[in-house]
């Protein structure tokens, strides 16, 4: 076989061959199939050839290929952004991108562009979270205190601030209440606010529930409630980063809903339209709209993309299909029965030490048998085995590790397709064990 012109993640490791794929199944080019407990990385919400979406895909493949945002608009486009801004808790409007990494900063350059258009042009400063993700761009990397993604790029990286996560099973303390935990931490943002300087910060950002760096871990009851009451304090926007948790994965068609809390801006992305096709969004609140309609008049972003016909198309149809199927009820129960499975499965496993996360999106965190609690250290190597061996057996895995610190720590993330149904939920919670009893 010829060597292969394609740049993978490994550059000296080529990845399987995907052959094709059926519901919650992927298939290589072999035959064998994978159950996929990742949806990817939270992608594939509605699993493969859903034959809903494969009719969306074929017709919009025949109306309209690609039109310029900036001279015309479409009713894909529209409908979608109404439908979204309906559901996000009084968010107004809504602007399509490629990719999370594309909507998270364009949520900066509206924070900054606001600001600016008020004749506040030194609130320049982003407030992030250690051990947060929020895109593989350079500006959004600067504001991601992983330093795992951070890594070789670190001299690159523009200025951000950052405060401790909201990670109750690693930092609450054991005489402290979960209100009081939460309380501990608006105060150290109001507190960092006031030493850099109020009129400096622009904004702050999470995610919601927080990711692929530390696998599903949400925020406490009041956390973000506490957030938001600090930054209006400081006239701070609050964006809130759902690329991977928004749109369905908690069980909520936004996961802030829980948390009985708005943003100004929020960023969605890998549900939006299935992996059908490369969607992402920036919703925002009508005043932000305002502000910049009564200044400039103009949103200063230009992006190939943007508000692509066909993409919004298949999204609409996407979101449309959550609701005429009930899946985000499905997302509640299944996720239910899986966290139960992994409890049953992992009972008694001394190297398990936390179960956590909202709907079919959970974290298991993997510790040190010796003492139940401290961080399992088996790195890149035991992410890699886990992997590997869940391919030999049939199962895709996306396992990480830096879990606590970007450093120590290992943990598997699950975030399996809405549709699946509760055998295989009861056969993903299987495989998993399998998988942790051979590597672990």
């Amino acid at each position: 076989m010829a060597a292969s012109s394609v740049i993978y993640k490994t550059i000296d490791q080529q990845p399987v061959w995907a052959g094709g794929g059926h519901g919650v199944w992927l298939e290589d080019r072999d035959g064998a199939r994978y159950l996929d407990t990742c949806g990817g990385v939270g992608v594939s919400s509605l699993g493969h050839r859903h034959p809903r979406i494969v009719e969306a895909v074929e017709r919009a493949a025949r109306d309209l290929a690609w039109a310029h945002a900036g001279a015309f608009t479409t009713p894909a486009a529209e409908e979608l952004a109404a439908l979204l801004a309906g559901r996000s808790g009084g968010l107004t409007h809504a602007q399509f991108l490629s990719g999370g990494s594309e909507a998270m900063e364009l949520a900066l350059k509206i924070a900054y562009q606001y600001h600016a258009e008020r004749r506040d042009p030194e609130r320049r400063l982003v407030i992030s979270r250690r051990q947060s993700y929020h895109g593989s761009t350079m500006a959004m990397l600067a504001i991601s205190g992983n330093i795992q993604r951070r890594s070789v790029f670190e001299p690159l990286l523009g200025p951000a601030e950052f405060v401790s996560p909201c990670y109750a099973y690693r930092d609450r303390l054991p005489t402290e209440s979960t209100e009081d935990y939460a309380e501990r931490l608006a105060a150290e943002l109001d507190a960092t606010i006031r030493a850099v300087g109020p009129e400096k910060v622009a904004a702050f950002t999470a995610e919601t529930v927080v990711g692929s760096t530390n696998g599903a871990v949400p925020a406490v009851p009041g956390y973000l409630r506490r957030i938001k009451e600090v930054c209006r304090r400081h006239g701070v926007l609050l964006i809130l980063d759902e690329v991977m948790a928004g749109l369905g994965r908690t069980g909520r068609h936004f996961a802030y809903l829980e948390d009985d809390v708005t943003p100004d801006i929020a960023a969605v992305g890998k549900g939006l339209a299935a992996g059908y096709a490369p969607i992402s969004a920036v919703l925002v609140s009508s005043q932000i709209l305002r502000a910049l309609g009564d200044g400039s008049g103009v949103l200063q972003n230009g992006q190939t993309h943007v508000n692509h016909p066909f993409a919004c198309a298949v999204a609409l149809e996407v979101q449309r299909t959550l609701d005429d199927d009930n899946l985000l009820e499905n997302v509640r129960q299944r996720g239910e029965q899986l966290r139960a499975a992994l409890a049953k499965r992992f009972a008694g496993n001394a190297a398990v030490g936390d179960i956590r996360g909202r709907g079919l999106f959970l974290g298991v965190e993997f510790v040190d048998p010796e003492d139940g609690h401290s961080p399992l250290n088996g790195g890149a190597q035991l992410a890699a085995a886990m992997k590997r061996t869940g391919l030999e057996r049939g199962v895709l895995l996306y396992p990480g590790y830096g879990t606590v610190d970007g450093q120590r720590g290992n943990h598997v993330l699950l975030a399996p397709p809405f549709i699946a149904d509760a055998t295989e939920i009861e056969e993903m919670a299987s495989r998993l064990g399998e998988v942790v009893d051979a590597c672990l």
